[in-house]
C-alpha cells in the first residue's frame, strides 16, 4: 500500500513546523514543495522530503504532484505563502485538479484582491472603511482628500502588514506611494494601491472554520505609522453584545466571500460606529494565533485543518477555556544583535508556554514595519487574564538582547 503523504506547498517560520509534526501524528508524510527549500531551516532540521520546483508555475506543480502520485497516495494539498497571497489560489487549483478537498479557488483569488474584498462586502452590507482604488501617485492624493487624512495607505493584494502605512499628511503620502510604486517594496510595479479610512479603535479578530467561529481574539499594536502586532490575546474580552455583534458580522463575511469551506481569519477595528471589518484573510492565521487558540480553548487548528484537507472529519469544539497571551519581542534599532540573553530563565516561569528567538546572534535587523519585525516571543496561559498578564511582564522582564548601529549601540 503506498504511502499516504501530504503536499505543503512552501513554508513558515511559525506554522510550519506544527503541520509537520500534526501530519507526521496522523500517520501523513509530509512532502514540501518549494522554490527555494532551504529558507525553511525546519525541514534539514526534522528531515522531512523537499522537492525544489517553481511554485509560481502552476503546470510546474501539477508535473510534480503527478510524479510523487507514482510513489504516494497524495491525500490532501495545503500551503502557506509570504507577501503574495495568490499561492492560495494555486493551492486550491492544485486541490481541484487532483479531486482533492479544497477551496473554491474562484472565492479565494477574489478575496485575496483587497479592492474586489471590498466590493464584495460592502455590496452585502457589512461595515468596512472607505475605500478608493489607485494606480499612481495623483490618484492617490486624490482618493486621499475626498476620504480625508489621515488615510491608510498598502498594496492591493499583500499580506502579514507588508506595506501598510498610516499616511497624515500629503508628504507622507507622497513618500509612501512612491516606495510601493518604486520597486523598493516587494510589490510588483503593475500593483495598484489601495486608499482606506483609517478605522480607528480596539482591534479584533475572529478564526473560523467552515462556517463555524472558532475564537475572537484581540491585539495591540506597536506606535504608528505602522501596524506592527506587539501582543495578542484569546480570547478577547468583550461583553455577550460585543461578541454576538462581531461573530455576526464574521459569518456576514463568509457568506459575501464564498468562503463556506476551510480556514479563514477576519480583522475588525471598533471604531465609534462599531465593528467595521479590515479585511478577511481566506487562510489558517499565521505566527503565533494557532498556539493561543490551542492554549486557551483546547481547539488545535493545525491538525484539524490537515484533517479537513485530507477528507477527514474534523472537530474544533472547545475542550477548555484559558487566557493565553503572546508578547512580541520587536527591536527598537536597525543593526547587527550582538547577544541574546535570559531565554532559558524566562522558559522556567510556570504558565510559559514558549520562548523563542527567530534570529541569531551576529544577525542583521532591519526593520521595516511589518510582521518580520519580531525577532522572537513569548507565549503564557493561565486560567485568568490578570494571572497570564503577570506571567508575560516577569517572562519579558528576564529576556535581553543587545543590538549595535553604525550610529549607536543599545540595549535591552
Amino acid at each position: 500500500m503506498a504511502i499516504r503523504a501530504l503536499i505543503l506547498v512552501e513554508g513558515h517560520r511559525a506554522n510550519g513546523p506544527l503541520y509537520i509534526q500534526a501530519a507526521q501524528r496522523l500517520g501523513l508524510q509530509p512532502i514540501t514543495l518549494s522554490a527555494h527549500p532551504a529558507q525553511y531551516d525546519y525541514l534539514a532540521a526534522e528531515g522531512i522530503d523537499a522537492v525544489r520546483v517553481d511554485t509560481n508555475n502552476q503546470e510546474a506543480l501539477i508535473r510534480e504532484c503527478s510524479r510523487l502520485q507514482a510513489t504516494y497516495n497524495i491525500s490532501g494539498i495545503t500551503g502557506f505563502t509570504g507577501f503574495d497571497e495568490s499561492l492560495y489560489v494555486t493551492v486550491a487549483n492544485l486541490c481541484r485538479h487532483f479531486d482533492l478537498p479544497g477551496p473554491n479557488p474562484l472565492s479565494i483569488e477574489r478575496c485575496c484582491d483587497k479592492f474586489t474584498q471590498h466590493q464584495l462586502l460592502a455590496e452585502a452590507g457589512v461595515p468596512t472603511p472607505a475605500y478608493r482604488l489607485a494606480a499612481n501617485v495623483t490618484e492617490v492624493k486624490s482618493f486621499a482628500a475626498e476620504i480625508g487624512l489621515p488615510v491608510i495607505v498598502k498594496p492591493a493584494k499583500g499580506s502579514g502588514s507588508s506595506g501598510v502605512r498610516l499616511c497624515r499628511d500629503m508628504d507622507e503620502l507622497t513618500k509612501h506611494t512612491s516606495y510601493l510604486l518604486g520597486g523598493e517594496h516587494m510589490c510588483p510595479l503593475s500593483q495598484k494601491i489601495l486608499v482606506e479610512e483609517f478605522a480607528d479603535g480596539p482591534y479584533y479578530s475572529t478564526d473560523t472554520m467552515g462556517e463555524s467561529l472558532i475564537a475572537v481574539g484581540a491585539a495591540e499594536f506597536g506606535p504608528l505609522p505602522h501596524f506592527v502586532v506587539h501582543e495578542c490575546i484569546f480570547p478577547a474580552s468583550l461583553t455577550d453584545d460585543e461578541y454576538k455583534r462581531i461573530a455576526d458580522l464574521s459569518l456576514s463575511c463568509l457568506r459575501a466571500l464564498g468562503l463556506g469551506w476551510g480556514p479563514s481569519n477576519i480583522e475588525f477595528r471598533w471604531t465609534k460606529r462599531g465593528p467595521v471589518v479590515i479585511e478577511v484573510n481566506p487562510r489558517l492565521p499565521g505566527w503565533t494565533t494557532p498556539r493561543l487558540i490551542q492554549l486557551a480553548y483546547g481547539a488545535d487548528l493545525v491538525t484539524e485543518h490537515i484533517k479537513l484537507v485530507t477528507g477527514q472529519e474534523w472537530d474544533l469544539r472547545a475542550t477548555h477555556s484559558h487566557v493565553a497571551v503572546a508578547r512580541n519581542l520587536i527591536p527598537d534599532r536597525d543593526g547587527i544583535l550582538d547577544w541574546i540573553d535570559g531565554v532559558s530563565h524566562a522558559s522556567a516561569i510556570a504558565g510559559v508556554s514558549e520562548v523563542k528567538f527567530y534570529v541569531k546572534a551576529k544577525t542583521p535587523i532591519v526593520r521595516r514595519g511589518d510582521y518580520l519585525d519580531s525577532i522572537g516571543h513569548v507565549i503564557a496561559a493561565s486560567p485568568t487574564n490578570t494571572r497570564t498578564k503577570s506571567i508575560i511582564r516577569r517572562a519579558v522582564d528576564l529576556i535581553g538582547w543587545s543590538i549595535t548601529s553604525n550610529e549607536t549601540s543599545g540595549e535591552r
